[in-house]
């Protein structure tokens, strides 16, 4: 049996019309979708992009497709699904490396992040650094030398919205309008790393959440940047194709209960009715 986990994201720090195309760069965060891999016979309620993974591998290594009826995939993730946190990029990068080590194969990260695009629009969490990633189809894998540390409350939507239906609008023109701020706010993430920065990071963030709102609104915008303000927050990150929102701060600095207490006084809890305190980690797909 091999084990492999890999992080959950909160929204993205940054997706736009960036270097000519979109491209985004995850907000990994500390929670995990862990999958093992074992020789056995399939289960019958098995996710379906996992076993497409496991197919995917063995025909990038012209290794017999049947051998797929032989191995077990069990996924274990509470992560939310549709709600813009990752959930199917980690499912499908944990069972990648964990096939790969049960295979006694290898996967360095360009050629993992091309596997997974090949099956859908995939997350930056797949690597170990803040990457500038072309989710379409994995051209572009700029990485941030390091990263700030910072905390999220995260606000979680009832609302989904599955990152394929998102990608089938037409919003090109929406992405190109934004240009502009999306450079600037990669400007600031490479500052952010460069410094060590989680305000500039936050700074960064907040813009691309700006430009997002022309493409896929979140409800009550101008209340969450007021409280960001008022709070004297890092900024706001938001999933760019999905409903998920993450406050940037410090939990050692910040009142987190009082900003808790802020959320229902001004009813932004009706939207996002559930908050998680995590912590943004390295990204990248660990074997356990």
């Amino acid at each position: 049996m091999a084990v492999a986990q890999c992080p959950a994201s909160c929204g993205e720090l940054i997706q736009g019309w960036i270097l000519g195309s979109e491209k985004l760069i995850s907000c990994p965060v500390d929670w995990f979708s862990t999958v093992e891999v074992s020789a056995g016979t399939p289960l019958a309620n098995e996710r379906p992009l996992s076993r497409a993974m496991v197919d995917r591998l063995l025909q990038h290594w012209q290794l017999p497709a049947d051998w797929s009826r032989e191995l077990r995939i069990d996924v274990h993730s509470t992560i939310p699904v549709a709600r813009g946190m990752a959930s199917s990029t980690a499912d499908i990068a944990a069972t990648a490396v964990a096939t790969a080590h049960l295979l006694g194969r290898r996967l360095d990260e360009a050629t993992l992040a091309r596997l997974c695009v090949s099956l859908e629009p995939t997350d930056s969490t797949l690597f170990h650094r803040l990457t500038l990633f072309d989710h379409n189809d994995a051209s572009t894998q700029i990485p941030c030398p390091t990263q700030p540390g910072l905390d999220l409350l995260v606000l979680e939507s009832p609302n989904t919205l599955r990152t394929a239906d998102y990608h089938r609008l037409p919003r090109e023109e929406g992405l190109r309008a934004g240009a502009a701020a999306l450079h600037q706010a990669w400007e600031k993430v490479q500052e952010a790393c460069q410094t060590q920065s989680p305000r500039r990071l936050g700074e960064a963030a907040t813009l691309s959440a700006i430009a997002s709102q022309a493409l896929l609104p979140k409800p009550q915008f101008a209340s969450l940047l007021a409280l960001v303000e008022e709070n004297d927050l890092f900024g706001l990150c938001v999933a760019h194709s999905g409903s998920v929102v993450g406050l940037m701060l410090d939990r050692r600095r910040h009142d987190v209960a009082l900003i808790r207490w802020a959320l229902g006084h001004r009813g932004l809890t009706a939207h996002w009715p559930k908050q998680h305190l995590l912590r943004m980690v390295a990204g990248g797909v660990r074997l356990r």
